[in-house]
């Protein structure tokens, strides 16, 4: 790398600036809830033309119960290791969310559903692999794309693609958004389960003969306190009963009744502690069962040596551009945490602004040109193979 050569793709990517927004504003004015799978093909269609402009040989690969996934690799492909850019189309917003939260530009912050999580992510990756072409620059791994519709529901249907290509990449960078205002990356993700605890009770008349039944929801009850005991803050270790059911009306004893769980955890040894306890929760009324579907979906993406890799190379590359990059945790998960398990991985190169699944999702616009050629000179990186 050239010592001016930060500098030169840094200020080319300001002059591109307006145009990096008016592509987000398509964006994120192209709804694409991931529960309806229709959605995503303008999206998952800008995004192909734009590569393959770039050329790009770009597939679109079916779904099952969702709207699709795009693969993309240079045409003239050679035979060299690769790396890949990771990202999802689908947002959280249902149709008609622009009504009432259009998208608008204004004190440089772009708004609007869709627009920090993650869209601005994929316009600056578009950006980074543009730029790369107009410097005339190659990068020592080949990079490929893949962009799924079904991350915000949990990477179903995607996820066997996305550890095929994690196998085969040294290393992976995740286009979700940055943690926090000043920007920071994502070496670390919580590991994110969900449950479904049904209670099977039986039902009787609550005046006439309420000791011949077994409620479910007084059941409930105590399976719920059992679960928020396991809640350990000081150990990353939360979990939550965020819905409960159940019942047919006040005079009849309980006949069933439902909870639905979230769990986050900070290691793999937690994960599997939580997951076996709640999957071992035993009655104690009298006369029902309990019924426990779930697990932990997403393991925790940790700090291992060939993540921190990565991310000392970009700490370095932050700093010949003039940035101080930082590192955070992030508790959420996403699809860094099923690449972390087998390859080298960044998160939370996307972009800097707030208000992921928030109504005051914004990006900060003067950033994108910073993420972008941060992304680009990445890409440049030598090879951490072996670290």
């Amino acid at each position: 790398m050239n010592g001016d050569q930060p500098q030169r793709i840094l200020h080319h990517l300001r002059e591109r600036t307006p145009g990096m927004i008016d592509t987000l504003m398509q964006l994120v004015g192209s709804e694409s809830p991931s529960t309806v799978p229709q959605s995503q093909d303008a999206v998952l269609s800008i995004l192909g033309e734009r590569l393959s402009r770039m050329g790009y040989k770009v597939s679109r690969l079916r779904g099952r119960n969702c709207g699709g996934h795009l693969y993309a690799r240079p045409r003239d492909r050679i035979h060299r290791p690769v790396q890949l850019l990771l990202g999802h189309c689908d947002t959280v917003w249902p149709l008609g969310t622009l009504k009432e939260m259009p998208v608008t530009l204004s004190e440089g912050m772009l708004r609007g559903p869709g627009s920090y999580d993650m869209k601005a992510g994929l316009v600056q990756m578009l950006e980074a692999l543009e730029v790369l072409q107009t410097f005339d620059l190659v990068p020592p791994l080949i990079p490929l794309v893949f962009i799924n519709s079904d991350e915000e529901i949990g990477s179903r249907d995607s996820t066997h693609h996305i550890r095929r290509l994690a196998r085969l990449a040294e290393r992976v960078m995740v286009l979700e958004p940055s943690l926090g205002l000043d920007g920071k990356l994502k070496t670390a993700r919580k590991g994110v389960g969900r449950f479904t605890v049904t209670v099977k009770g039986k039902a009787a008349h609550a005046g006439l003969n309420p000791e011949s039944g077994a409620s479910a929801i007084l059941e409930l009850s105590y399976v719920i306190q059992k679960l928020f005991s396991l809640n350990d803050a000081e150990a990353g270790i939360s979990v939550n009963v965020g819905t409960i059911d159940g019942g047919l009306s006040s005079n009849v004893v309980a006949p069933e009744s439902r909870a639905s769980v979230d769990v986050r955890v900070v290691t793999p040894a937690d994960a599997r502690r939580i997951e076996q306890s709640i999957l071992a929760l035993t009655p104690v009324t009298p006369g029902v069962r309990v019924e426990i579907e779930g697990r932990i979906g997403r393991s925790p993406m940790e700090r291992t040596p060939a993540n921190d890799s990565l991310w000392r190379a970009a700490k370095e590359i932050g700093q010949r551009m003039g940035l101080d990059l930082d590192q955070g945790l992030a508790g959420g998960g996403s699809d860094g945490n099923t690449t972390s398990l087998y390859t080298a991985t960044l998160d939370g190169l996307g972009a800097v602004g707030d208000g992921a699944h928030a109504r005051h999702e914004f990006v900060f616009c003067d950033k994108m040109a910073e993420r972008s050629a941060l992304l680009a000179l990445l890409l440049l990186a030598p090879s951490i193979a072996g670290s």
